[in-house]
């Protein structure tokens, strides 16, 4: 679509910069000064304007981009619709709340598309934040903190004229607050506002409103808020546009709440009641949302014939909390903020971080998290409480549990499961094991699972080898009992010492499993550590064919037969042990890679196992590690990178 920009200073730079890979066109530029509207037309093979109606009459672009200062906003945008073009505009929408509800409704009359930045409701940071939102481990938000320092603009900014005339409510507040409005709906009323000049007496320009203001404001349904807006605290200060959410059962922490993306870091973190925050780690690459990326959507929903004009009602809302802020400031009293225009969203549709950029069967039964977490409590020699460390990977953005009863501790887990801050039920994807003394009892086993999780059924339930053992009684609660009794258990011995074995096949087995997904105890099902031979026959007889393959993967086993057997097969395939392998992470090769892609080789391998469409199960007791192991999977392997790692395969691997 054929577009024109209003304003060819900085911002109109940034929105250009990607314009050349997008389905715009510049056709024409318009700037009051003469030189710069020139050299921005010349860099685009556009016309060149001083006088916006002039522009407009003489072009036929059906959208028009307003890049001007803040507090000419208004008056391009509705020179530009009356003259029957679709706008997006910068923020602020306009600086008076009832002329930006007035553009809104002309835009309506005329059935024009209106919409206005900041995009940052959209962007990677702020949507996996919403995601935790959505996943409900925050319990009812009731508070939150949000800070806008923008900093001396007169120290950063070029021009600072434009940013001085409208203050930092207007050109800061505008993000966490389109953010907030974005998670839930509009505000209601400012209870509170005080506004100052702290300023530098050796700054020859000043703001023409106050350089720092504080407000307390209140959602119609949602958070009480303390906002803070300031052009005097460092815009490189700790907080800059960050924000802070204190629900009943957890807390979360974003700290830029205008990033756009596409830079290394934890943005995000969440920490439940009663621990430190984990970081969240976005679990695919990062990606920059370009600055242009909300005209171009603008642009499509003008081509599929129902032009937009929701991020506008949005940003009117903003203006209208931030006149009301004003207001109550001047007044000294309480302020209703009555233009509303939003509504507040439906909950947000729970979806796994890095689900859909991962790589995976093109066919797959199942769509998983990248990375899941290995819930055994066998670390060398010893057993482990899981405890601490399963609730920071459930903080830290792990959806996938695999647990089995042979671990012993799925009635800890599912303390943690009904504890406040974990997220709720269908945001988890819960997979566990029925153990080879139970192949004949799994129905029991499968309900003394579910009883010790506290759920109605387990999104997997597999079986943990294909071989059958002595049946020794339900498996419940091993961890309590004293190691010895937990090996008898688990291990029978006849007589003579040797494994005591159970008639039972591995199809009248899977039968059982079957039953349990007619029932409705198990969404899908699965086998663990098979070759590709006994899958097949598995899957010969199986009337509900097996999702899920579990099976030991790392670069020194790559197991390529039998992971692209099931891919080409739509099953998916999950990875234990990827660590563990002896020397693995002390490998030259892993090392290297590790060096080259600048992980730990921790991370490298879980990538490696993430680029190959294999879905790894890491297991850790150190938070850090979790952590990583989690961020791993927002890394993407080179070409070289497998090639180095393929020379470590070794058909003589064994444990």
């Amino acid at each position: 679509m054929e577009c024109a920009f209003v304003g060819c200073g900085a911002v109109a730079r940034k929105y250009a910069a990607t314009v050349d890979a997008s389905a715009l066109s510049v056709t024409a530029v318009c700037d009051l000064d003469a030189d710069r509207a020139a050299a921005f037309a010349a860099d685009h093979d556009a016309a060149a304007y001083t006088d916006l109606d002039a522009m407009l009459d003489a072009e036929a672009v059906p959208l028009v981009l307003n890049l001007t200062g803040h507090d000419a906003h208004a008056a391009v945008t509705e020179r530009a619709l009356r003259a029957g073009r679709h706008v997006w505009s910068e923020k602020p929408l306009a600086v008076d709340a009832d002329r930006a509800r007035k553009l809104v409704a002309l835009a309506e009359r005329r059935g024009l598309a209106l919409g206005c930045a900041p995009i940052n409701a959209d962007c990677e940071a702020q949507r996996h934040a919403g995601r935790a939102l959505a996943d409900g481990r925050l319990g009812t938000v009731r508070l939150a903190y949000a800070h806008a320092h923008v900093g001396r603009v007169t120290a950063w900014h070029d021009d600072p004229d434009a940013f001085l005339r409208v203050g930092p409510l207007y050109d800061g507040a505008v993000y966490p607050l389109t953010l907030l409005v974005a998670w839930f709906g509009p505000v209601e009323r400012v209870r509170v506002a005080d506004a100052t000049d702290p300023w530098p007496d050796r700054e020859a320009k000043r703001p023409a409103r106050p350089s720092h203001v504080e407000a307390t404001l209140a959602f119609a349904d949602g958070p009480l808020v303390r906002l803070t807006a300031s052009f005097y605290a460092p815009h490189r200060s700790r907080e800059f546009t960050s924000l802070e959410l204190h629900g009943d059962d957890g807390s979360l922490y974003l700290d830029d709440a205008g990033d756009l993306g596409g830079e290394a870091g934890h943005r995000v973190a969440f920490g439940r009641e009663g621990r430190g925050y984990a970081p969240m780690p976005i679990q695919k690459p990062s990606r920059r949302t370009p600055y242009l990326a909300g005209p171009e959507r603008l642009a499509a929903s003008v081509r599929r014939g129902r032009p937009d004009r929701a991020s506008a009602r949005r940003a009117s809302h903003v203006v209208a909390v931030c006149n009301a802020v004003e207001r109550a400031d001047e007044a000294g009293t309480s302020v209703a903020v009555t233009d509303a225009g939003v509504d507040r969203p439906d909950r947000q549709r729970v979806a796994w971080c890095g689900a859909e950029e991962a790589p995976h069967p093109p066919d797959a039964a199942l769509r998983l998290p990248p990375v899941g977490f290995g819930c055994s409590r066998y670390r060398g020699d010893e057993y482990v409480d899981r405890r601490d460390s399963i609730a920071t990977a459930l903080d830290a953005g792990y959806r996938l549990l695999d647990s089995a009863e042979l671990y012993g501790n799925e009635a800890r887990i599912g303390e943690l499961l009904a504890a406040p801050g974990t997220p709720d039920r269908d945001a988890l994807f819960l997979a566990s094991k029925v153990w080879n003394t139970n192949h004949g009892h799994v129905a029991e086993a499968c309900e003394t699972t579910l009883d010790e999780l506290g759920v109605d059924a387990l999104d997997c339930y597999l079986l943990h080898w294909p071989d059958a053992w002595e049946y020794t009684g339900p498996l419940r609660r091993l961890a309590e009992l004293p190691v010895a009794k937990q090996e008898a258990r688990t291990f029978p011995e006849d007589d003579d010492g040797e494994r005591a074995t159970a008639d039972v096949s591995l199809e009248e087995a899977w039968r059982g499993l079957e039953t349990l997904h007619d029932r409705g105890l198990a969404a899908s099902l699965g086998v663990c550590n098979v070759d590709r031979a006994t899958l097949s026959r598995v899957v010969e007889f199986a009337r509900v064919p097996p999702a899920v393959v579990q099976v030991e993967h790392h670069p020194y086993r790559p197991q390529r037969d039998l992971v692209s057997w099931c891919h080409e097969r739509g099953i998916r395939v999950v990875a234990h042990s990827p660590l563990s392998a002896p020397g693995l992470l002390d490998d030259a090769a892993v090392r290297e890679t590790a060096a080259e892609m600048g992980v730990s080789p921790a991370a490298a391998v879980v990538a490696w196992n993430v680029d190959r469409g294999v879905v790894p199960i890491p297991s850790s007791t150190d938070s850090d590690h979790v952590v990583e192991n989690l961020a791993a999977a927002g890394y993407r392997l080179t070409d070289a990178d497998r090639e180095r790692l393929a020379t470590l395969e070794d058909p003589e691997f064994g444990r």
